[in-house]
């Protein structure tokens, strides 16, 4: 047997998988059920009792998931994986563990829109609340935290102008204030970057961006980096306290270091029911096997537009850390040396009716709301992603009126290009 450790293109192919063991199949299968059956009273019993592990129903587990759930964990480093129907979803599950009524959580001031969105209004129903930094400064977030504080929430590639945080930094932050750091890595993907290595505690992902990778398929992911005392502190009941419904079991105190995510899923998913189909599952699995292959064909093929819109003459600025110029450039030498993804942002000199004339211009590219598909979209997020946000928020978060984001995609970089000469001209 060699000690050998898989490398991450192996992973990505083969990590969680194996022969079906009852067809011999070798693709996962999709198990398109909605319950399993018992062996018999007792293993129902223990199951329900989490004293052993199993499948009772497709909302908390499932044998196709549980493979995209392993092999997402490995991908990133982590100890264990849930997988459920978005990255809103995934979000939302990580802070009801976290959260009670009255408590807050620091967020970056650059993030997806949708992120702000959930953050500022619908988390507010819960009695959750959020207390935004700068991403551009650490100090911003130490100086952020109160008594109620719960966690800090960071992008590693800031969607929509692919800024790089400097994680290791907050992180830094975070323990000091001894709260977990959340990162999404949806933009970095775990080939360019992973946050566990860079301090982070909890990775969320879209696994409908790069990951699934094809715009095919909803799904999200959280991601335990095994490494946050829950019961040090006394602030996360969830953890570290008897729970009712489970004879008294204490999630940290059984389950050690995966304890987040089975909070997550017997507490969260069981409850909430935000559950990934098996067939998603199945469609984001294959995407999985080719994502080394596709981020880093994404990486070229961005910085060489990127590059190309550096020299036109219709264009004001490009934020791209791939550009040697770029201001968060020696940030992505650092946490993402192979690349700085593919989305990323531009600026029009006529402002807002320019970025809505070239949205409204493209050919190849598809004028749509979503990023990380084989094919190029773009968008113009101060009219529709962003649109929520005061024109102060759409500006911190790199949306402002002449900003058009661009997703690069996968086809030949001189038709990426001439499409964008196009419908810049004039």
């Amino acid at each position: 047997m060699s000690d050998n450790k898989p490398g991450f293109s192996t992973l990505a192919i083969h990590a969680g998988a194996s022969a079906d063991p009852a067809t011999g199949a070798r693709a996962t299968p999709i198990y398109q059920t909605t319950s399993f059956v018992f062996d018999d009273v007792d293993q129902a019993a223990a199951l329900f009792g989490l004293q052993a592990f199993g499948n009772i129903y497709t909302r908390i587990t499932n044998p196709t998931t549980a493979v995209l759930e392993e092999r997402i964990a490995s991908l990133e480093g982590g100890t264990a994986g849930l997988a459920v129907a978005s990255g809103h979803a995934a979000q939302l599950g990580v802070l009801h563990t976290l959260m009670q009524p009255g408590d807050e959580f620091i967020a970056s001031n650059k993030l997806y829109g949708g992120s702000i969105n959930q953050f500022n209004h619908s988390f507010k129903n819960f009695g959750w609340n959020v207390v935004w930094a700068d991403t551009d400064d650490p100090a911003s977030f130490e100086a952020a935290v109160t008594e109620r504080t719960r966690a800090i929430f960071v992008e590693s590639l800031a969607n929509p102008g692919g800024i790089v945080t400097d994680l290791e930094a907050i992180s830094k932050m975070a323990k000091k204030a001894g709260v977990p750091l959340i990162v999404d890595n949806t933009m970095a993907t775990p080939y360019l970057c992973r946050p566990i290595e860079h301090g982070a505690d909890i990775v969320v992902h879209s696994l409908t961006k790069f990951i699934g990778g094809h715009g095919n398929s909803m799904g999200g992911m959280i991601v335990d980096g095994g490494s946050f005392d829950w019961t040090a502190s006394g602030r996360y009941p969830m953890l570290s306290e008897p729970r009712p419904e489970y004879q008294g079991i204490v999630i940290h105190e059984t389950f050690g270091n995966f304890g987040f995510a089975i909070a997550c899923r017997v507490l969260g998913l069981r409850d909430l029911g935000a559950a990934l189909s098996p067939f998603n599952a199945f469609l984001i699995l294959t995407g999985v096997e080719t994502l080394p292959l596709r981020m880093a064909k994404h990486c070229e093929n961005a910085l060489a537009v990127a590059e190309w819109l550096n020299g036109h003459k219709a264009v004001e600025w490009v934020r791209y850390a791939g550009l040697k110029d770029d201001p968060y450039h020696e940030l992505a030498n650092k946490y993402v040396p192979k690349g700085a993804g593919a989305v990323f942002t531009f600026g029009l000199k006529g402002g807002y009716e320019a970025g809505v004339k070239a949205v409204s211009s493209v050919n190849l590219f598809s004028h749509l709301a979503n990023i990380g598909d084989t094919r190029s979209l773009i968008i113009h997020p101060a009219s529709t992603t962003h649109r929520q946000l005061t024109d102060e928020q759409k500006s911190a978060a790199g949306a402002g009126p002449e900003v058009v984001r661009l997703s690069i995609g996968l086809e030949d970089v001189d038709d990426i290009i001439a499409d964008l000469d196009q419908a810049l001209a004039g």
